[in-house]
């Protein structure tokens, strides 16, 4: 087969496709509070590319207001998911629930900070040493 062969084998391609619940997880939403049109469907790549590239309203208010799936609320904490489900939040959250959190500044998140700072510090020793 040549290479001319190829190119025209390959001209037909489709567009590589994901579930919505990998596009919300790479928009780093919360699938079940997306448009319901967003969920039904499949998103392609560059679908995913032009919502990451400039995305519309309702991504935009997701993004501020939540409710935030757990990866994105335990980041906005300084916590880890483990964190969190010591915490007992096991739950999405929306950004005023998680700046509540912060002001009552609960001892379990006091704690778990503290954990996640160590962590992160003995990452950056182990690189460090390892170089």
């Amino acid at each position: 087969m040549t290479l001319a062969t190829l190119d025209g084998m390959t001209s037909h391609k489709t567009a590589q496709t994901m579930k919505p619940a990998t596009a919300a997880k790479k928009l780093g939403v919360y699938l079940e509070a997306t448009p319901a049109e967003f969920q039904e469907g499949v998103v392609t790549r560059d679908e995913l590319n032009a919502l990451q590239a400039d995305p519309p309203e309702w991504l935009r208010e997701l993004r501020r207001t939540g409710p935030h799936p757990r990866p994105v609320v335990a980041a906005k904490l300084g916590v880890s998911i483990g964190g969190l489900t010591r915490g007992g939040i096991t739950e999405p959250l929306t950004t005023e629930q998680i700046d509540e959190l912060k002001a009552q500044s609960p001892d379990w998140l006091v704690r778990e900070r503290a954990t996640q700072a160590e962590v992160r510090k003995e990452t950056v020793r182990v690189k460090e040493k390892n170089r």
